[in-house]
């Protein structure tokens, strides 16, 4: 799938890069990744995060940001 087809907020991989960068599409030429802005051209590669792929990330993001929490009382 390239990255032109997904819709506006799809969570997805890019095809090559590490498995642990999570992007979320923001935008036809633009999309999210670790709270920035990236362009992407419209013909790269992308795989689309399942249901269960998005909720374990997002479980991810919230223990990290639990962590980071307690690190800091």
């Amino acid at each position: 799938m390239f990255f032109q087809q997904l819709r506006t907020g799809d969570y997805f991989r890019i095809a090559g890069v590490s498995s642990n960068s999570v992007y979320r599409k923001a935008s036809s030429s633009y999309c999210h990744i670790n709270g920035f802005l990236q362009r992407i051209k419209p013909y790269v590669l992308v795989t689309r995060l399942t249901f269960n792929e998005i909720e374990a990330y997002r479980a991810q993001q919230q223990s990290e940001l639990d962590n980071t929490e307690t690190d800091s009382k």
